[in-house]
């Protein structure tokens, strides 16, 4: 079973699995707890009915620590394996694996929303968000050659032409 206090004594296979050192994954992991708990509190059922029992009755949970559970939700997220793969990982069913990343892949985006490290999916909102912060971005612009139809024009076919594979493309960005 996957383990995060055996994955982390390997620096390149953490970093491999999950996207992150394990300074960064440290860093991380304080803010989750606290999203975490804030989630699903203690005090309440999975439902977020009040406890009729108290905490701790009924079958032990398979990923019992806060790091085992940000672990998961990393190495589902870096590669997105089937979830027959994960649980075959961190020795779960596929169902329990369902039920874990339902309950945790949320958690993570509240933790990352919090801590501000969601990527930004508006160009405009971007510059303004990066301007804020006092550095310059560096903006990069990604351009698609398109295929078009040859021009018989010897001008417009030069105008046109790609540079490689004797390609006539319209440039768009």
């Amino acid at each position: 079973m996957l383990k995060y206090q055996e994955v982390k004594k390997t620096k390149r296979r953490f970093l491999a699995l999950t996207g992150l050192t394990v300074n960064e994954f440290e860093k991380l992991l304080p803010a989750f707890e606290r999203t975490y708990e804030r989630k699903y509190p203690s005090n309440k059922t999975v439902d977020g009915k009040e406890r009729q029992r108290k905490v701790g009755g009924g079958g032990e949970s398979e990923l019992k620590s806060y790091e085992d559970k940000l672990l998961l939700a990393l190495v589902y997220q870096k590669s997105y394996p089937l979830q027959e793969l994960i649980g075959l990982v961190f020795d779960l069913s596929q169902g329990r694996v369902n039920y874990w990343l339902h309950r945790l892949l949320p958690v993570l985006k509240d933790t990352l929303n919090e801590l501000d490290l969601l990527p930004e999916r508006d160009g405009a909102k971007f510059a303004r968000h990066e301007r804020g912060r006092g550095k310059k971005a560096p903006l990069i612009i990604d351009g698609v050659d398109r295929r078009r139809q040859r021009p018989k024009d010897e001008e417009k076919q030069q105008l046109h032409y790609s540079g490689k594979k004797k390609l006539i493309v319209i440039k768009t960005s």
